[in-house]
């Protein structure tokens, strides 16, 4: 099948999020400006440069942890496995302002080296950031969409000394996990090496 998007798809289900997939989940922990703190999963996540490194999340909506990560200009990148899945869906709960979503998820709060939000301590690693960019979305005609984006340059990293092995984070032995659309989500259950051209890799088609 082949459609315009403005003429909609007429399935059952919206493809899109299948199909840009998998995504890393940007499981993101805030505090507001009274300190209290806030912890969420967002799905439009991804890494977007090194040297700095830099990550982005954006929320459809202006939800608390895109209001926090604004208002304060930090924000704390924790990821996400297998292990810690139920905490991480029940952080996504929507609720009330204030309510702390680490305590509702049985988590445990560790404070962060270089930013005031903290950092999940179960997680096996996370990148303390600050805001350098944000954004406003808008459409083809330039009218909102109520969706917003943040940018963050990553100032500290944590990593959990049993998930490095030959000086390299194992993915695999972490049990990360990513978003595959609908209620989908994927683990990181294998690996393979591919060399580019420049490494000296041989095309094999």
């Amino acid at each position: 099948m082949q459609y315009l998007d403005a003429d909609g798809h007429g399935l059952g289900f919206d493809p899109f999020k299948a199909i840009v997939a998998p995504r890393p989940i940007g499981w993101i922990s805030t505090v507001d400006g009274e300190g209290r703190p806030n912890l969420a999963p967002y799905s439009f996540f991804n890494a977007l440069a090194s040297k700095p490194n830099m990550i982005a999340f954006s929320s459809e909506g202006l939800k608390h942890s895109m209001k926090n990560a604004r208002a304060t200009g930090e924000f704390v990148f924790n990821l996400a496995t297998r292990k810690l899945v139920d905490a991480m869906n029940q952080s996504s709960f929507t609720y009330a302002d204030g309510i702390n979503e680490f305590e509702e998820s049985g988590l445990t709060m560790t404070p962060s080296i270089a930013v005031k939000p903290p950092r999940v301590a179960e997680a096996a690693a996370a990148l303390e950031c600050r805001v350098v960019h944000q954004l406003d979305f808008v459409d083809l005609d330039g009218q909102p969409t109520d969706a917003f984006l943040v940018i963050g340059q990553v100032v500290a990293t944590y990593i959990d000394d049993a998930f490095l092995k030959n000086g390299r984070f194992d993915a695999v032995a972490a049990g990360t996990i990513a978003r595959c659309g609908y209620r989908d989500y994927a683990q990181v259950t294998d690996m393979f090496e591919l060399l580019r051209p420049t490494d000296g890799g041989e095309f094999r088609g």
